[in-house]
């Protein structure tokens, strides 16, 4: 799962992009707004960890910027900043959570999980119901058919979670190309061939589901 990390002080800055990268998160990290914003209107991310006091776009005015693109990442303000107006601003705008600096990495981590946890996994025993009978269970990975789990290259399975994070909306390929494989060199002819890899795994007939001219799409029913 990637996240992205806007924090302008070196120290913070590395010390979290190491610690999440240790836990298996990807990270992408900026030091400022502008930055931030650029890649977060270029790729998909599954989490956004915000500093308020960075240069040349500060963090409020990079979440009104999310929320008028529409974009339903959850985010993580960090903040020394902590009095009760701050706060109220930051939950207005649309922030899930606050962390207070300075803080432990564990309690980073806690909350980190617990939000995920919270926004993607949309059923009691956190997993996701899909239209065609499989289920998914989008923070370890485990794709299921009839109780079995089906093996997926971490490729294939960073396609099919891009896939469930946009559920029921076809994805074109280009878009896929620029997220999942982050805008490298791959031909069109090999994502589909990874898509077709994929069907055979899973066996079940509209896992993957597919229009021309629209793309592909994965089909979530709760």
């Amino acid at each position: 799962m990637k996240i992205l990390l806007l924090e302008d002080d070196y120290n913070y800055n590395e010390s979290i992009k190491e610690y999440l990268e240790l836990l298996g998160y990807e990270v992408d990290a900026f030091f400022d707004g502008e930055s931030a914003l650029d890649a977060i209107m270029q790729k998909c991310y599954y989490l956004f960890l915000l500093d308020v006091k960075v240069p040349k776009l500060n963090g409020h005015e990079l979440i009104k910027y999310i929320k008028e693109a529409n974009i339903t990442t959850p985010i993580i303000i960090m903040t020394s900043l902590v009095d009760i107006d701050n706060i109220e601003i930051g939950y207005q705008l649309g922030c899930n959570d606050y962390l207070k600096k300075p803080f432990e990495l564990k309690e980073l981590e806690l909350r980190v999980r617990e939000l995920i946890k919270k926004h993607y996994q949309t059923s009691a025993d956190g997993e996701f119901r899909l239209s065609c009978g499989c289920v998914f269970n989008f923070e370890t990975g485990e794709l299921k058919k009839e109780d079995v789990t089906v093996s997926l290259t971490s490729k294939e399975l960073d396609l099919v979670r891009f896939l469930i994070h946009r559920k029921n909306t076809f994805c074109d390929i280009e878009l896929i190309r620029e997220n999942v494989w982050e805008g490298k060199e791959i031909s069109y002819a090999d994502i589909r061939m990874y898509i077709r890899k994929i069907r055979m795994k899973v066996d079940e007939e509209g896992f993957i589901k597919s229009s021309r001219g629209l793309g592909y799409r994965i089909d979530v029913i709760a």
